[in-house]
């Protein structure tokens, strides 16, 4: 399974090599989270000015935001 070689390749690497990709990876789900998260606010913007917006309960949209 590629997954599985994915993790042994990483786990051989040397300690600060391994920190440094554990950052990389986060920061680029960070960066992929905003990115769905402007995306996702565009299209509420859109379907607002349209007179289509669903509205969400509170505790939805909290929940959305208190990912990262």
């Amino acid at each position: 399974m590629q997954k599985d070689r994915v993790l042994t390749e990483a786990e051989a690497l040397p300690a600060d090599e391994q920190e440094m990709l554990e950052s990389l990876l986060r920061q680029r789900r960070i960066e992929a989270w905003r990115q769905e998260t402007a995306e996702e606010a565009w299209s509420a913007i859109k379907a607002l000015r349209s007179g289509k917006l669903k509205s969400l309960p509170v505790e939805t949209l909290i929940a959305k935001l208190e990912v990262y």
